[in-house]
């Protein structure tokens, strides 16, 4: 998954039944060359294992530099064949190298690897137009040097494909089994159609495969796996040599200080005051909006000091939101300077009954997810992006999604998970609100819309290169998609404006010039109708000088 099976979420995965777990896809030219990056992307400890190390590559010296940075590290380096977002279009990876005009490539960075290494090397790749043609390739891989393939049973991106089985729609499944009926020296893996447990052993039953991949599906409920282990126990002891070993956040040994100047979460008291301070003002202003509802919206029942408040509300919430960031910032630079201890994770003996009640709430999950977040830094994004998927249902049932969306601490989003369990505990403490569902639904509308121009911009090219019986259908989808440099980054950033725009819609018309130029980029961020595409560096690698998918 494109960055979401960070460490933290792989430990979780891990504790619940997991038995092997791939690294988010990293860019193969940025993980050998840049340090930085490398430290940012690929983080693991010793109970983080089996682990597949997962790439984007189309250039064979960069997966074998990757290979040899890794070997002893991770148990075995994959070629990521199946991602079909726009990004991959651009950059010239994915499933946009299952072209026919790109086998060559892709069998010589499969061949050099193996040759190069003494990990396993895999293949995660997508079906192909025929299955004739999907087998050819497995078997092609196979004699290049892979070790094992797994099958995403979808067709491979393409702009124009439509119907079942393309980009959504169930997997189809039963062409892994015609897959594996005739590669049968080379262990397979299906992915697809897995939402329950129920769906791994009904899968497995139906391919034949060697074993069963889920990604969306985990990411609702990390817990998936967990009667791989066994059956629920139902509080029956489980002696220690039959007891799992699961990964749990001990807090790291900090250092006494003085009660006088430390509060809870090791915060200054004072801050802590005002936090406080803050929170009940924050309660008193909800207490006059509920009055000002029942109202019928007029303010004619409230007095002027209650006006006063109500005005003061964003004033409050930013000074709120630089304390909530101080919590962040420490619990972070603690965490970091803990993180080579022992005292991070710990490992405890539990039976199936507690894993299977913990597994029962996704707020126990979530806050699992928490606590390792905590132990193993990640950045906020992602943890959001995380507990949005684990905690969907309650989220919106107690009108916290975008709440959750734009939280900007860890402290945030702990205290949002916190008011669900008390909703969920008190019911009578919650009180819809209208408005901001008004509110919520609108939102929802624009980014529909918004979404929507991306698509129609696509759809119009292909229609305009068919128009003009042009021979390349994508013809018009690869101008002004040529991926800025990082040099000229920085060149844009000194020009004025009308300059900047100029040379922009010259050569990168498809990218969002806010993305790479604005400060806290594209605030538009997937609902964005431009590409969002880091910039390249020096090594990045252009077949042909130009962005072709």
């Amino acid at each position: 998954m494109v960055g979401a099976s960070e460490l933290a979420f792989r430990l979780l995965c891990r504790n619940y039944g997991a038995t092997l777990a791939y690294t988010p896809m990293m860019s193969s030219s940025k993980f050998h060359s840049d340090s930085n990056y490398r430290a940012d992307e690929f983080q693991t400890v010793a109970e983080d294992r089996p682990l597949v190390a997962h790439f984007s590559c189309n250039n064979p010296t960069d997966m074998v530099k990757c290979a040899k940075m890794l070997e002893g590290k991770v148990d075995a380096i994959d070629l990521n064949l199946g991602c079909p977002q726009r990004t991959a279009y651009v950059g010239h990876f994915g499933s946009y190298l299952l072209n026919p005009s790109d086998r060559n490539l892709i069998v010589s960075i499969i061949r050099e690897t193996s040759k190069s290494t003494i990990l396993p090397v895999f293949v995660k790749i997508r079906l192909l137009d025929t299955i004739d043609d999907t087998i050819q390739l497995c078997q092609q891989l196979r004699d290049a040097g892979a070790s094992l393939i797994a099958i995403h049973a979808r067709y491979r991106a393409s702009f124009e494909r439509k119907g079942a089985g393309a980009r959504d729609g169930p997997a189809l499944l039963e062409q892994v089994t015609q897959i594996k009926k005739v590669v049968t020296d080379l262990p397979i893996i299906a992915n697809g159609n897995v939402i329950t447990y129920h769906d791994v052993k009904n899968n497995l039953k139906l391919t034949n495969a060697d074993g069963i991949m889920s990604a969306e599906g985990i990411l609702d409920n990390p817990a998936l796996y967990l009667p791989h282990l066994g059956e629920n126990s139902h509080g029956n002891k489980v002696e220690p040599k039959n007891a799992i070993k699961v990964m749990v956040y001990k807090p790291p040994n900090i250092p006494e200080r003085s009660s006088a100047k430390i509060a809870c979460g090791g915060i200054p008291r004072d801050q802590f005051k005002k936090k406080r301070k803050f929170e009940k003002k924050l309660r008193d202003i909800q207490k006059i909006e509920e009055k000002v509802r029942d109202n019928g919206g007029s303010l004619d029942c409230l007095g002027n000091d209650q006006k006063n408040k109500l005005i003061s509300k964003d004033e409050i919430l930013q000074n709120l939101s630089k304390i909530e960031e101080g919590e962040a910032t420490h619990t972070v630079e603690q965490s970091s300077a803990t993180l080579s201890t022992a005292e991070t994770v710990a490992m405890k003996p539990a039976s199936l009954h507690e894993l299977y009640t913990k597994s029962a709430s996704e707020l126990n999950l979530a806050n699992e997810y928490l606590a390792l977040v905590r132990c193993h830094p990640v950045k906020l994004r992602s943890v959001i992006f995380h507990i949005r998927r684990m905690c969907r249902d309650l989220l919106k049932k107690y009108q916290l999604m975008e709440d959750m969306i734009s939280a900007n601490s860890i402290n945030v989003i702990s205290a949002l998970l916190n008011r669900c369990a008390m909703y969920e505990a008190k019911p009578q403490s919650f009180k819809f609100d209208k408005m901001k569902e008004i509110e919520i639904k609108a939102t929802q509308e624009q980014k529909r819309r918004e979404e929507g121009k991306r698509k129609a911009y696509e759809a119009r090219m292909l229609r305009k290169a068919k128009r003009e019986k042009l021979d390349d259908a994508e013809y018009y989808l690869r101008q002004g998609a040529d991926v800025p440099s990082v040099q000229t980054v920085k060149q844009l950033k000194t020009m004025q404006s009308d300059e900047k725009l100029a040379l922009w819609k010259k050569s990168h018309s498809q990218h969002c010039m806010s993305y790479h130029l604005d400060i806290g980029g594209c605030k538009r961020d997937r609902s964005c109708a431009f590409l969002h595409v880091n910039a390249q560096g020096i090594n990045a690698f252009e077949e042909n000088d130009e962005v072709a998918g």
